[in-house]
């Protein structure tokens, strides 16, 4: 994701990160202790976002931010399973439009309007190649257009 937000962010884009505990209990540190783990446990060797990164939060269940709300209501679901969720999922109830696991992504677009949601084992780079064809479509401002020639 940082190569990304690198590649895009001249052009108005950017990713926007939100940590949650409910996908196998594994982001379990205070708010304060995310950037330390990410540097230097997960996944380590330095890492460090390059991209805004807002406290843990609840993105499932009857405690979830308003904005996974939003977001789930706008885009359909990547799929009817959960796989087996004894001890991997904590949250309640279970809805099939829920976040499946951990970096689930959503593109939101200038206007504010969610477009696209990805499966969280989809590789960036064909995130990228759909962010891409997003931009063709001319349904992006004027100055990104000129990332696409």
């Amino acid at each position: 994701m940082n190569a990304l937000h690198e590649e895009m962010k001249d052009y108005g884009f950017t990713i926007l990160g939100f940590p949650s505990n409910q996908f196998g209990k594994q982001e379990p540190g205070d708010n304060h202790e995310i950037l330390a783990t990410l540097k230097h446990v997960r996944p380590g060797n330095g890492f460090v976002p390059n991209f805004l990164l807002f406290q843990r939060g609840d993105v499932n269940g009857d405690t979830e931010q308003g904005v996974y709300t939003f977001l789930k209501n706008s885009c359909p679901p990547v799929g009817d399973s959960f796989g087996n969720p004894t001890n991997r999922l904590f949250w309640e109830p279970l809805k099939i439009n829920d976040i499946k696991w951990n970096f689930e992504k959503f593109l939101v677009g200038p206007d504010g309007k969610p477009v696209m949601r990805w499966f969280p084992r989809v590789p960036v780079s064909e995130v990228r190649e759909d962010i891409l064809k997003y931009f063709r479509l001319g349904s992006i401002p004027f100055q990104w257009r000129k990332f696409l020639n």
